[in-house]
């Protein structure tokens, strides 16, 4: 899995929104509830929480092709998300 130190609330967002996952779904596949999610979605910053929750959700998104990208890759860099190609997925 890739694995980066923080992501991002946004990055959550955008990882989810990429996957087309709607927030109650993914919420029911990482076994926490909507509100948590929308709270994680929302924090500024790295995300906040629970880290078994945090782990969950991450790892239910890089199930479905998200790579979290945590630094300078390419023009102004940052923290970033993106899909893996399909025959890597």
């Amino acid at each position: 899995m890739s694995e980066i130190n923080h992501p991002t609330g946004r990055q959550l967002a955008a990882a989810r929104t990429l996957t087309g996952l709607g927030q109650a779904e993914l919420a029911a596949l990482a076994n926490i509830s909507a509100p948590t999610l929308r709270r994680m979605e929302a924090s500024d910053g790295p995300l906040t929480g629970m880290a078994n929750n945090i782990a969950a959700v991450v790892r239910v998104l890089y199930d479905h092709g998200v790579i979290f990208l945590d630094g300078p890759y390419s023009g102004d860099g940052g923290p970033g998300v993106r899909l893996r190609s399909a025959d890597r997925a």
